[in-house]
């Protein structure tokens, strides 16, 4: 079969040759790329220069379940190349154990859809078929996601067209980092297109050619940036200035970015190595105000708290609220990302109790707030334990943690066998008689709270039952 052949540009004016099959990629499809990139006559891409060596890792040998090694083998018998992709073979290289991984085929997802039918393969995900994928359960025991190699055909910084190829340098191009643009054969052979393992040897973190043009594929791609700095990086400030500027000035791309995709990026940033240098920078980038932080981030709180809480495995909604000076502060930022119900209360929370005087008996003042907030806040043993870490308690922390909260001996029934009418007066004496129980250190018994229950309901006969407080933490919560 001949292929059909067009030039792309790299840098310093080289030139490299791209063969196309055209059985994957018509003449047309090579117009249509040509035509909406940005470029006229020739397509601008880092010079690749492919590098391959055999690599020996622990790691890697662990893959080898008996799953994998069968789904290897079906792509040797049906001559297709099947590789790990991408941060896999990333994490192979830094000595980690892969989470998740990634494959990557010469193979369309028609072509995988019939060797898996004829292997008697069951497959699931048939969504993920129009991307690309095609997920496969083995043994009834492992799925492995495999993905066609592909370039993007068009972008509009959010989301990319793209057409197959089974050219893996060219799939290596349209990702994001260097060091996410590797790919490792099951021999052992990594192949490494633009220098992502003397990248990762050095810690740094660089963009696939072109900054800028990679950055405008997909703005999300500037988050990515700073959460692999702090995960690669070997220290908070080793950021090419180049690359910053050309953050700050593509950073209102990222209003176009849904929250819940930014959401997903920037709670992994604030919980990773120097997140309060990285979000320091990413401020200094205007990338905070994009993506729902307020214009006026309170910068000395979240050093302070960041401070406190190394070591204490904060949630990552207790760091972010360090952000936010005020409740409304944390509303917005709930309507621009959209949190979860259990987020938003965390913050709540903090927001609510944060400037409150501990005394000189933190133990007991965290304590008794859990009994007064059980109650009224989902979760609330959860929320007082961030905010021990918020205010970096850390002998306090592991003495709550090994507290039991003691049953508070008095239930509604109780009141009701010694005639309190329900209503207001009813709910009130419960409270009171909490609060009685409390500030005896929990000692009070059952028939010595209940002896009180008369001079209780008097008094509230008496001076009326006392108005509920209002929330403390801002506006009134609602979303919009």
């Amino acid at each position: 079969m001949k292929p059909c052949c067009f030039q792309f540009r790299g840098f310093a004016s080289h030139t490299i040759l791209a063969r196309f099959i055209t059985s994957v990629l018509s003449r047309n499809t090579i117009e249509h790329y040509l035509l909406h990139s940005n470029f006229s006559q020739s397509v601008k891409i880092r010079k690749p220069k492919l590098i391959t060596m055999k690599i020996e890792s622990p790691k890697f040998q662990q893959l080898f379940t008996p799953e994998l090694q069968k789904l290897v083998d079906i792509f040797k018998r049906h001559n297709q190349e099947l590789r790990i992709a991408g941060g896999a073979v990333r994490d192979i290289l830094m000595d980690k154990l892969p989470h998740d991984i990634d494959f990557a085929t010469t193979a369309t997802p028609t072509q995988m859809k019939e060797i898996f039918e004829l292997e008697g393969i069951r497959q699931i995900n048939p969504q993920g078929e129009k991307h690309g994928t095609v997920t496969a359960r083995i043994n009834d025991k492992e799925n492995f996601e495999v993905t066609t190699l592909r370039i993007d055909v068009v972008t509009d910084g959010r989301h990319a067209e793209v057409e197959f190829t089974k050219d893996w340098m060219l799939d290596a191009n349209r990702r994001d980092l260097t060091i996410n643009a590797m790919f490792l054969g099951f021999d052992g052979t990594l192949y490494d297109y633009y220098n992502g393992r003397e990248d990762l040897e050095k810690r740094i973190v660089r963009f696939v050619g072109d900054p800028k043009e990679r950055i405008q594929e997909d703005y999300l791609r500037i988050l990515r940036y700073f959460r692999f700095y702090g995960r690669i990086s070997r220290g908070p400030d080793n950021h090419d200035p180049e690359t910053l500027s050309i953050i700050k000035d593509n950073a209102k791309g990222l209003l176009g970015i849904s929250g819940e995709r930014i959401w997903m990026e920037f709670k992994q940033i604030i919980t990773g190595n120097y997140a309060k240098d990285i979000v320091k920078t990413m401020i200094a980038c205007d990338v905070g105000r994009n993506i729902g932080l307020p214009d006026s981030c309170d910068i000395k709180e979240f050093e302070s708290v960041y401070e406190k809480c190394r070591g204490l495995d904060p949630h990552y909604m207790t760091l972010t609220t360090a952000l936010f000076e005020d409740g409304d502060q944390l509303y917005d930022f709930d309507n621009r990302i959209k949190l979860s119900n259990d987020e938003v209360s965390i913050g709540q929370f903090i927001i609510a109790y944060r400037q409150t005087d501990l005394g000189d008996q933190p133990l007991k003042y965290f304590q008794y707030l859990l009994i007064d907030t059980a109650g009224h806040w989902t979760k609330a043993q959860l929320k007082v334990l961030e905010l021990i870490k918020y205010k970096g308690q850390k002998q306090v922390l592991e003495e709550f943690k090994e507290w039991t909260p003691p049953k508070f001996p008095v239930d509604g029934r109780k009141l009701i066998d010694m005639n309190v009418a329900k209503g207001p007066i009813f709910k009130a004496t419960l409270d009171e008689l909490q609060q009685i129980w409390k500030f005896s250190d929990f000692k009070l018994t059952l028939e010595e709270l209940l002896g009180r229950v008369g001079e209780i309901v008097t008094k509230f006969e008496t001076e009326g039952v006392p108005k509920p407080q209002k929330p403390i933490y801002g506006r009134q919560w609602k979303r919009k």
